[in-house]
């Protein structure tokens, strides 16, 4: 059973996505004025700097954004496009772009203490069975829905009702769909135009916001319906208001039962501060006696995997094979609950038999599969260190607010 518990408090709301009483996501969001991911704004820009091929954007913000080169050319399936590297480097941003133009940008990547948002003029609209890539070319479909026929039936479906110039993701939820996806598709077209209307009235004008994005119970009410969400429980009247007119309203599903449990601690339920206070410590201690530890840079996120207490049995290999395998649904389950993105380097104990390092591999593999973010596993490097990426789901998440302890 999945629900989503959230708790509103003085500075911010915490958010908790539980299965059978299971901690398997947690974030928290500040206010709404802080996170600003998938928001689209009117953007001028201010700075221009060749050598980075790369510009500053004024948004309206505290501090401008930033752009790249690739995010101001036109983005197309580059799977048609074997010479799209040479492309890129032949251009230059300043023939592009000028200071004072305007051009319609989205955040994705949310600004920090030492970085401004980075943002891009490829626009994604996300819905419950698709989302929506303005000015493309492109229509893919979800990894996670491998059936090739299958595959090309809903390419078929999406490319029947996609309006000119319009491209589009189809989401896993997709599956076994029609008529939902011709409708979604619908209303994102319309939603873009509306966005697309408002940018060309007021080009030429100051900064601003054209559009604010789902807030972070929103998407993850769109990617979750189709798995199945029994309920959301919240103790605010104000957010109680907001997702019941969400559920009926953009998801029309009357089948989530949407609770308000007012002045009172939601997180008491499957004693929830007391997994997410686990799930902050750096060491991560397995049932077997041994244990994972955390450790977040700048570049990348580093696991080690230990035996710890557990001595196993006489022979070594095998005892090693018991705490990797141990260690990695553990690993799935602390990268989904700690939204970890980037680069993220798994330090195995050593195995000496292949067999076991493709085990581990596919296990790994498998485990990910659970997780609604787009994780890739590279394998084994040359060093025996398993190297995989994930796209965060939100910038605000457990993930920055992890203790070193």
């Amino acid at each position: 059973m999945l629900e989503i518990l959230v708790q509103k408090e003085k500075e911010k709301t915490k958010i908790a996505l539980v299965q059978n009483g299971n901690l398997i996501e947690y974030y928290e969001e500040e206010d709404e004025d802080n996170r600003k991911e998938g928001n689209i704004y009117l953007g001028k820009i201010k700075d221009i700097i060749g050598g980075m091929q790369s510009a500053f954007v004024d948004i309206g913000t505290d501090r401008n954004a930033f752009i790249h080169i690739e995010d101001l050319l036109p983005q197309k399936d580059i799977k048609n496009l074997p010479t799209d590297k040479a492309r890129k480097s032949s251009s230059k941003i300043s023939d592009i772009v000028k200071v004072g133009d305007s051009v319609l940008v989205q955040i994705k990547k949310d600004s920090n203490e030492q970085k401004g948002a980075r943002v891009s003029t490829h626009v994604n609209l996300p819905g419950r069975y698709v989302a929506l890539l303005p000015n493309t070319d492109i229509v893919t479909v979800s990894q996670k829905i491998e059936d090739v026929e299958e595959q090309k039936r809903l390419i078929k479906i999406a490319k029947s009702c996609l309006s000119k110039n319009n491209g589009v993701i189809i989401r896993t939820s997709s599956k076994g769909k029609e008529k939902e996806i011709i409708e979604d598709i619908k209303i994102l077209e319309e939603k873009w135009k509306e966005i697309e209307n408002r940018y060309n009235n007021l080009k030429g004008k100051s900064a601003q916001l054209l559009y604010a994005s789902e807030t972070i119970v929103e998407k993850m009410l769109i990617d979750l319906m189709s798995k199945g969400i029994s309920r959301v429980v919240v103790n605010s009247e104000d957010e109680y208001k907001k997702i019941k007119n969400y559920v009926g309203q953009f998801l029309k599903n009357d089948d989530v039962k949407v609770e308000l449990e007012k002045d009172f601690k939601i997180f008491n339920i499957y004693d929830i501060e007391h997994q997410v206070e686990k799930m902050q410590k750096r060491k991560v201690w397995l049932k077997s006696g041994g244990f994972i530890t955390i450790d977040k840079t700048e570049a990348l996120t580093a696991i080690d995997v230990n035996t710890g207490k557990f001595t196993g049995s006489k022979d070594l290999e095998q005892t090693i094979f018991i705490v990797n395998k141990e260690a990695t649904l553990e690993i799935a389950k602390q990268i989904r609950l700690r939204d970890i993105g980037g680069i993220i380097i798994i330090d195995y104990i050593d195995m000496k038999n292949e067999n076991n390092k493709k085990s581990i591999q596919n296990l790994l593999q498998e485990k990910l599969k659970e997780d609604r973010s787009k994780t890739q596993v590279e394998g084994f490097t040359r060093l025996d260190l398993m190297e995989l990426t994930r796209k965060h789901i939100c910038s605000h998440s457990s993930e920055n607010s992890l203790s070193s302890n």
